[in-house]
């Protein structure tokens, strides 16, 4: 079994490691991932300049490619032949969990949508860290959650056009209620518009406020993290309204 791990944080991010390490475990695994951070970057596909691919060393001295491309495009790459083919992607570990309308944001979960859309089965793995925390996060419980899932992936397969999302609370593995199968859960954002001026006198903007919360219901992905159990949320690339269509077929153009 050939397993692609990738992230949005960077090829030295430390999710990243934990992950690799844990899905040597199951297969053989190749690491690409981008250069540098592309935290919330949504899917990306990079057609206007050339990208870039070097190799690089990890901190434990394993060897992992890195690009200058999105996350998408560290999957895109190797599907389309730069490495021998891939069965499965598993992209993460994100520091910060991707539930609710995260996942169209997620350079994370959208790294597996784009193995799905390459006919590979995709699974994305955040860790639902404390607000605030300042100090060296600790992944072996998602890792460790991460590499289980796959391993029913590649027992059971998934349905055709799903890919997993997969959110582990901070806790230790002994500590977990379990694993749920949930729906997408509802994100509250807080974001600010933060207004300044440059030196020019002319007016810039970050867009800013504090972390967003989340609808805490039962069955979701937000509802499951807060209980302590593992959110295990299947997504499919279908974004259609069929309830919708049935309203919208009785407009009359």
């Amino acid at each position: 079994m050939h397993i692609l791990v990738t992230n949005d944080d960077g090829v030295q991010a430390p999710g990243l490691l934990a992950l690799a390490q844990e899905m040597r475990k199951l297969g053989r695994v190749t690491v690409f991932a981008p250069d540098h951070n592309w935290s919330a970057s949504g899917h990306v596909k990079t057609m206007d300049r050339p990208l870039r691919v070097r190799e690089t060393t990890l901190a434990d001295g394993s060897a992992a490619f890195m690009s200058d491309g999105a996350p998408s495009d560290c999957v895109a790459l190797p599907m389309l032949g730069l490495t021998d083919p891939i069965d499965v992607v598993v992209s993460g570990i994100n520091p910060n969990a991707n539930i609710g309308h995260d996942v169209t944001y997620s350079g994370t979960v959208t790294a597996a949508m784009e193995a799905v859309i390459g006919g590979v089965r995709g699974v994305a793995v955040s860790l639902h860290s404390p607000e605030g925390f300042k100090g060296h996060l600790d992944y072996s419980t998602a890792a460790i959650v991460g590499r289980r899932v796959v391993e029913k992936v590649m027992a059971d397969g998934l349905p055709e056009g799903v890919l997993l999302n997969v959110n582990v609370p901070y806790l230790k593995e002994s500590e977990l209620k379990g694993y749920m199968i949930t729906r997408q859960g509802l994100r509250v954002y807080r974001d600010a518009l933060d207004q300044r001026i440059d030196p020019r006198g002319k007016p810039y903007y970050w867009i800013g406020g504090e972390a967003p919360t989340g609808v805490d219901e039962p069955g979701t992905d937000f509802g499951a993290l807060t209980q302590g159990y593992v959110s295990i949320t299947p997504l499919q690339l279908d974004l259609t309204s069929y309830k919708a269509m049935d309203v919208l077929k009785k407009w009359k153009f």
